[in-house]
C-alpha cells in the first residue's frame, strides 16, 4: 500500500490520489457509523428521523448527547454508541492523516546519496 523505506517517493499526482482515497475510505466510515446510530436512536426511541439523524453525529463526534432519553434500551444503546464512536473517531483520525504522516517520514528515511560514491574503490 505505502512504498518501502528503500524505494524512491510517489510523484504528487499519485500522492494526492493517494489522500483522496484516505479521505474517501474516513468519510465512508463515518458515513456508515452515524448512520448506525441514526437507525439505532430511530428504533429505540421517539426520536424523528431528523433529531436521530442530529443526536448520533453529535455523538460520533464526540460533543455529547443532545436529547434526554427515558427507556432503558435507549440509554444503553446512548452509552455503547458514545463509547465505541471514540474508537471510531480515533480509527478515522488515523486513517485519514496516513498517508500525509507516511510521506512525512519517508521523507526522512530516503537514502542520501553519498558524496563519496565512486572514491570508495580507489
Amino acid at each position: 500500500m505505502f512504498e518501502k523505506k528503500n524505494q524512491a517517493l510517489i510523484s504528487p499526482r499519485e500522492f494526492r490520489r493517494r489522500v483522496l482515497k484516505f479521505l474517501l475510505i474516513a468519510f465512508s466510515v463515518t458515513f456508515l457509523w452515524v448512520l448506525v446510530g441514526t437507525l439505532g436512536f430511530r428504533a429505540l426511541t421517539e426520536l424523528s428521523w431528523l433529531d436521530s439523524f442530529y443526536n448520533a453525529s453529535m455523538i460520533a463526534s464526540e460533543m455529547g448527547p443532545v436529547f434526554v432519553l427515558d427507556s432503558a434500551g435507549a440509554k444503553i444503546f446512548t452509552a455503547a454508541y458514545a463509547l465505541v464512536s471514540g474508537l471510531v473517531f480515533a480509527t478515522v483520525l488515523g486513517i485519514a492523516i496516513a498517508p500525509i504522516l507516511h510521506r512525512f517520514f519517508h521523507i526522512f528515511h530516503l537514502e542520501a546519496p553519498d558524496a563519496n560514491d565512486g572514491l570508495d574503490s580507489l
